[in-house]
């Protein structure tokens, strides 16, 4: 065993990812990235002509939506989903 653990953390001080508050704002960061890029990608959709572009762009748009409403009301926390 390379590594001999000496003293151990108690699980209670250990973080815990659904309560951190750098995992959320990388979530949200993400998905407000994917909502400009589903824009972009709709106006090129719709100027290009192309409709499997222009689908899918409006899915991404309405699921980032979604989420960062979601995000807004609360409910992405861990106390939302039970965690």
């Amino acid at each position: 065993m390379r590594y001999e653990a000496t003293e151990s953390t108690p699980l209670d001080d250990m973080v815990r990812y659904p309560e951190s508050d750098g995992l959320h704002f990388m979530l949200n960061f993400t998905v407000s990235l994917a909502l400009v890029i589903g824009v972009v990608l709709w106006f090129l959709g719709r100027r290009g002509r192309v409709l499997w572009l222009q689908v899918w762009s409006v899915g991404l748009v309405l699921a980032s939506v979604a989420y960062l409403g979601a995000a807004v009301a609360g409910l992405t926390r861990g106390s939302a989903l039970g965690l």
